[in-house]
Order: structure tokens, then C-alpha cells, then sequence
């Protein structure tokens, strides 16, 4: 790639980094002659081992882990215990397969069913195959693919990566991340924002870049200049002290420059996020996404077990606001002990309250555990399903949630059909919040996890922010208020568009918290309106963002 090259990927986690690229090893191929077993059990030990020792490496990463990172672990470690790819390994190693060869065969068979389901399955694809990867570096002797030793601060490059990389990495050693692939809520994002870590993904000739080469990268703009120019890389750090020096006095509750108040929360996964947020200066949870108690387990959990992780949720937060989704789960995201079995297209099938529906014990179960939890801590919950489509879902999950003692009831706006219908369904319930992930996905019919698809998936695309001012409008007429707790929450320039189509809380990783307070801070309630009217107006996504740049206050535009 020649000097001073300046290409665009989605930046994905905000703040700006400087520093030569480290390429993470990619996956070592099998031998292209590698002979076939002459002792097929054996060989079929071995593969077993491998897939054992894969699971077992990644259990000893979760242990060290924070809670969302070593949730995503753990349920990476199942995949290398699922039976069945050892039962296709075999197959592959009874045809004359070698035992690298069938491992990576079989991966590869088990990866295309995922791409072909879609949703939560083909969001595991890439765990899949880093999964397959280390199996067979395991029986080839050779050391795992994956970020090399570091030993100065750098940028890290790779294709790809995958959980089991990105939770345990030093952050004192990568000042940012670089990827081919991805998209915009894939793992990679979704960890990168948590950590705090500037992060590009869809960076488009990302593993062209000679490893030591310098780049600098700005994860609010997706820009990343390789081989920078000194005044590039100066300019940067100016900006970044502006940055600093702009946030550092400012604290307290979200307000627009005229007061009005818009909450400002954090999105959680588990205990140690929770214990990690609750010191911040946040007005508590806007998202705790409690699937996470489930996806690793192999039977439910009881009531005694998810109380416990309840109470230390919600102990950091004393009396702020814990909006809690109950379980969003499903064909699309399969639980060992609630399947019901294969959907030709899961995104579309039995998750999130329709599971709930059709194993309502298991609903019961977490808002009796939530109940417990919410009297032992005193803390205020707020609990909201997910997957909310029509007025008759949204009242049988009130009646639910009051039955079992709980006082305020909300449900996700990620269906269009319940967005056009808002006014009915939320006024079933006492809150909404937008899910703007799955609305765009559904908008938009195109499948979130697809990263080529990410044009599409752009939150400025002036469909999708039409859908949510009905959805809005729709809350208006219902008394009740809306929300956003999507990753579009944490765009400081969408989130005046999202103040201005009439949202009164933003939840979002808690790093991306001060520069949005920030931008509220330097715009009034009907300037937002005018930035969201010119966003709507705009014909394009690229145009929407132009056109609330151009009108926002020179103060933000100029950290950005």
C-alpha cells in the first residue's frame, strides 16, 4: 500500500490512536498432502482431544475475563464441545481425511448451515472458525493462530476478530483496532466500545497493510491514514487533548443547553460490567441483557440462582433506574434446555417473547428472581421485553411482570410492525425503547450481521429514522416515554437527531457517555428537532450525517 494512504472503514468505538500495525497470525491451513489415518480411532481421538483442549483453553480465558467477554467465551467453548462437529470430523477422517483436513472440512460444513440460518447463528460463524482454527493447530503441533506476543503499544490488524481474542487483549499494549470484516455489532464493536479501545471495522485492504507500518485511526469517523504525515498524527493528538480538556468539566445528568433532561445510561451484560459502571457518572442501565445468565448454562437456571446474579447487578446503581430485557432467546439464539427445534429463518421465528409464550415458566421464573432481587436491593427496575409485535403480546408480558410483583413494565420497539402501531402497544405498557439494531435489520431486510451489508444497516438511513419518529409519535400519543438503548445511542451527532424525533433517554457503552453529554449540552431541544428534520430530509444516509454536521455546534463538529 503506498505512503500517506487515507481509506474509510464504520468506526465503531470513539476516540483516535497512533501506532504501528501488529497482524494477528491468521489460521494455519492443513498440510495440502496430508495423509489419511492409517488408524482411524486414533485419529479420531485426537481430534476429539484437539476440540477438548480448544474448549478448555478458552474456559481458562474466561476466568480471567470480564463478565461480558467471559460469557461470550464460555459460549465459545460450547461450540468446541458440540458433538456434532466431531461427528462430521469422522465421517471426513472414515473418508481417507487427514486429521487437520477433517477438522477444517468439517468446520467449514458446520459454517455454512450458521451463514444459511442467519441471526445468531451466522453471528457465530467467526467464533466457529477461530474455533476450528486452534483445533487444528492442536493437532498439527504448532502454535494457536491469533495476536502475537505484544510488547509496545500498537494497532492491531487482522481480518477478523474473534471473541476469544478481543476479551483478553492488554489495553495497555493495543491502542486500536483495525478489521477487514466485521460489521457494526458484531463482537469485535460491541467489546472494542466496552474496553474503550478506538476501533474500525470494514476497513476494505486492512490486511494489505505491512505489519510496522504506522497508521492512525479514528474510531468516531472510520478514517484511518497509513503512513500519516507528521501534522496528521500532531493534528490528532490536538484534537484528542481538545477532546479531553471538553469532557473534563462537564458532569452530572444529560440536559439540553435549554434543560430539558434525557437520561443517560449504560448497556450491561453481566455482574462485573455492572460493577465496572456503577462508580460512573451515570444514571443507570438503560439495557441489562440477561441472556447472557442463560447462553453458557446447559439447564435453566432456577430462581434462587438468578436472583443472586440480580442482586449484584443492581447493588452498584443504589436507587438509579435498572432496565432490565428479559431473556432474548430463541431459535436464533438456542438454549440447550428451550429448543424448539429448527426455523428455516430463525431471525424471523420463536426469540425473545415468543419463546417466552410458548415456555412461559421460564419468563416466570426470571421476573419472580427479578422481583426478589429488586425488594433486596431497593433498586428501581424497570423490565422490558424484547421482540414485541402486536398490542395482545405487549399486554400479556404486563399482566405477567405486575403478577409477579414488579411495578413498571416496557417492551422493545425493534418490530416496524410495532413501531407504526406504537401508540397501541405502548399504551399496554408504561415504557418503550427502541432497539435500533434489529429495527434497522428489519427496515431494512438486511441481516445485521452480514458486515457487507453494512451500508444498509447505517443508522442514518433516513427509512430507519422515519420509522423511529413514528414510533416516537406513537409514545407521544400514548403518554409513555421512549428510549434508545442501540449502539446508535452513543453517536453524539444521532443522538441530538434521536432527542430531536423525541427520545428522553440514551443508553450506550459507558465510554461513549461523556462526549454525548457533551453534544446535548451545546444544543437546545428545537435545534435538535431542526437536526433531525434535516436528517429525515436527506436522501441518503451518507447525506443525513453531512446535513447534521454541517447545522450542529462548531464546538462538537470540531472533536469529531
Amino acid at each position: 500500500m503506498p505512503a500517506e494512504t487515507t481509506i474509510h472503514g464504520i468506526g465503531v468505538s470513539p476516540g483516535t490512536a497512533y501506532g504501528p500495525v501488529v497482524q494477528v497470525a491468521p489460521p494455519v491451513p492443513p498440510p495440502a498432502d496430508e495423509a489419511a489415518p492409517e488408524d482411524h480411532e486414533a485419529a479420531l481421538a485426537d481430534v476429539k482431544a484437539a476440540f477438548e483442549a480448544v474448549a478448555v483453553s478458552l474456559e481458562e480465558r474466561a476466568a480471567q475475563a470480564d463478565d461480558t467477554a467471559q460469557q461470550i467465551l464460555k459460549a465459545t467453548a460450547l461450540i468446541a464441545r458440540d458433538k456434532g462437529l466431531v461427528k462430521a470430523a469422522d465421517k471426513l477422517l472414515a473418508r481417507g481425511q487427514g486429521r487437520a483436513t477433517a477438522i477444517t472440512h468439517a468446520v467449514e460444513e458446520y459454517a455454512a448451515q450458521f451463514e444459511a440460518l442467519g441471526g445468531y447463528f451466522a453471528e457465530r460463524v467467526t467464533d466457529l472458525r477461530d474455533v476450528g482454527a486452534r483445533a487444528v493447530a492442536a493437532v498439527l503441533g504448532v502454535p494457536a493462530p491469533g495476536v502475537p506476543e505484544l510488547t509496545e503499544p500498537c494497532v492491531l490488524v487482522a481480518h477478523d476478530l474473534a471473541p476469544a481474542e478481543t476479551a483478553t487483549l492488554n489495553r495497555a499494549l493495543v491502542v486500536g483496532i483495525i478489521t477487514q470484516g466485521g460489521g457494526r455489532t458484531s463482537h469485535t464493536a460491541i467489546l472494542a466500545a466496552q474496553m474503550g479501545i478506538p476501533a474500525v471495522v470494514q476497513l476494505h485492504g486492512a490486511m494489505d497493510i505491512a505489519p510496522g507500518t504506522p497508521v492512525a485511526l479514528d474510531g468516531d469517523s472510520g478514517e484511518v491514514s497509513v503512513d500519516p504525515d507528521p501534522e496528521v498524527v500532531q493534528e490528532q493528538g490536538r484534537r484528542r487533548q481538545r477532546r479531553a480538556d471538553a469532557l473534563a468539566h462537564l458532569s452530572g445528568p444529560g440536559r439540553t443547553s435549554d434543560g430539558a433532561a434525557i437520561a443517560l445510561l449504560a448497556n450491561i451484560g453481566g455482574v462485573e460490567d455492572a460493577e465496572a459502571a456503577g462508580p460512573l457518572d451515570l444514571e443507570g442501565v438503560g439495557l441489562f441483557r440477561t441472556e447472557f445468565v442463560f447462553l453458557s448454562a446447559d439447564k435453566a437456571p432456577t430462581v434462587e440462582e438468578q436472583a443472586d446474579i440480580y442482586r449484584r447487578v443492581m447493588a452498584p446503581f443504589g436507587d438509579r433506574r435498572v432496565v432490565v430485557r428479559t431473556l432474548d432467546a430463541g431459535a436464533d439464539k438456542p438454549l440447550a434446555f428451550a429448543d424448539l427445534g429448527p426455523e428455516e429463518n430463525p431471525a424471523l421465528g420463536r426469540r425473545g417473547l415468543r419463546l417466552s409464550a410458548e415456555r412461559p415458566e421460564l419468563l416466570d421464573a426470571q421476573l419472580e428472581a427479578l422481583a426478589i432481587a429488586a425488594r433486596d436491593t431497593g433498586a428501581d427496575v424497570r423490565v422490558m421485553a424484547p421482540m414485541v409485535a402486536t398490542v395482545e403480546e405487549a399486554a400479556w408480558f404486563a399482566r405477567r411482570v405486575r403478577e409477579n410483583g414488579l411495578p413498571k413494565a416496557g417492551v422493545m420497539i425493534e418490530v416496524p410492525g410495532a413501531a407504526l402501531r406504537a401508540s397501541h402497544v405502548l399504551g399496554e405498557v408504561d415504557f418503550g425503547s427502541l432497539g435500533t439494531n434489529d429495527l434497522a435489520q428489519y427496515t431494512m431486510a438486511a441481516d445485521r450481521m452480514q458486515g457487507e451489508l453494512s451500508d444498509l444497516l447505517d443508522p442514518w438511513q433516513p427509512a430507519v429514522l422515519d420509522v423511529v419518529a413514528l414510533a416516537s409519535e406513537g409514545a407521544a400519543t400514548a403518554g409513555r416515554p421512549i428510549g434508545v438503548c442501540g449502539e446508535s445511542a452513543g453517536d453524539p451527532l444521532l443522538a441530538l437527531v434521536l432527542v430531536g424525533l423525541g427520545v428522553s433517554s440514551l443508553s450506550m457503552a459507558p465510554s461513549k457517555v461523556p462526549i454525548v453529554r457533551l453534544a446535548l449540552s451545546l444544543h437546545t431541544v428545537a435545534e435538535c428537532r431542526g437536526l433531525a428534520a434535516a436528517a429525515r430530509g436527506a436522501r441518503t444516509a451518507y447525506e443525513a450525517l453531512q446535513a447534521v454536521r454541517e447545522r450542529a455546534n462548531d464546538t462538537l463538529t470540531d472533536l469529531l
